[in-house]
């Protein structure tokens, strides 16, 4: 059986950037066997399978790395988004919102047209789950193959999808770091998180970061453009006690190393001391549509 699907490239304004995401955007049938076959199919860090609800702009989704479904991801989030809005035609200056059912819950997209292009912005609650227990910095220099004194902090931190953040002193130290599947077996592979995201740059407000994320357990060697780490990032810095404003944001560069430069805007509202929401923001170039033939072992029986 024929389903259609779209190719986009979310994070970037220009085609082959960003992350690259597959989506049906009409899945109904499909067993979850078979969602996860198809993922592997893509090889994508994320594909999407939309399943349609009787209520406007409301979609159930689910999502698949190549090896395992996430309960929530912040690229595919925002791509089929864009990519439901691109598929309707709609041409308005006004946000059209849509909510995703995801595994963890509603998420609610904001999908506008800039620039000749479409732009989604993500908003979830505040809870942001920060866990003790992070590796120190001595260990994770050891799985990124760097020097110990190279590792300025480390932390654990996830809203949705837990991440093991890893800040680095430079860009340079980034783009140098290397896995090392020994030492990450032995001080990741089992931790409260698996999913590592190291960076460079300024924590303060308004800062810029430098970012890479790796999560083998995942069957993601290295991720263009992580949207879910970002909330989780930005939010935590926002539940700091040391910040005291109403409104924290994060600018941040990936993928850059992998020839797939990606931009993502992260913002944490905060109020009465307690962060209430978190957003990602970033756009969505379209890059084609087709179909894939599914074989009936793949359906629901």
């Amino acid at each position: 059986m024929k389903y259609p699907f779209h190719l986009v490239d979310v994070f970037s304004s220009t085609p082959f950037g960003g992350n690259q995401l597959a989506i049906l955007p009409d899945a109904t049938g499909i067993s979850t066997e078979g969602m996860q076959k198809i993922a592997r199919e893509f090889n994508f860090p994320e594909s999407s399978f939309v399943l349609p609800i009787d209520d406007l702009n409301t979609y159930r989704v689910r999502i698949f790395t190549p090896r395992a479904e996430l309960d929530f991801a912040g690229h595919p989030t925002i791509g089929t988004a864009c990519a439901l809005v691109m598929k309707q035609r709609v041409q308005t200056a006004d946000p059209i919102r849509l909510i995703l059912e995801e595994n963890i819950g509603p998420v609610m997209v904001d999908v506008a047209q800039r620039n000749g292009g479409y732009h989604g912005t993500l908003t979830l609650s505040g809870k942001i789950d920060a866990p003790t227990g992070a590796p120190v910095p001595a260990e994770l220099a050891a799985v990124l193959s760097i020097e110990p004194a190279e590792v300025s902090q480390s932390f654990f931190a996830g809203v949705g999808l837990p991440f093991c953040f890893a800040q680095l002193k430079s860009n340079e130290v980034v783009d140098r770091a290397a896995i090392n599947r020994a030492a990450w077996t032995a001080t990741l592979a089992r931790a409260w998180s698996p999913n590592l995201f190291f960076f460079a740059g300024d924590l303060r407000d308004g800062g810029r970061l430098y970012a890479r994320m790796c999560a083998p357990a995942l069957g993601v060697e290295e991720d263009p453009a992580t949207g879910s780490a970002c909330a989780a990032l930005v939010g935590a810095m926002a539940s700091k006690y040391d910040f005291g404003g109403t409104a924290y944001r994060l600018s941040i560069q990936q993928g850059v190393s992998m020839g797939r430069r990606s931009e993502i805007e992260a913002e944490a509202r905060k109020s009465a001391g307690l962060v209430t929401s978190v957003s990602v923001s970033g756009a969505t170039a379209y890059i084609a549509s087709g179909d894939i033939e599914v074989p009936p072992s793949a359906l629901v029986s």
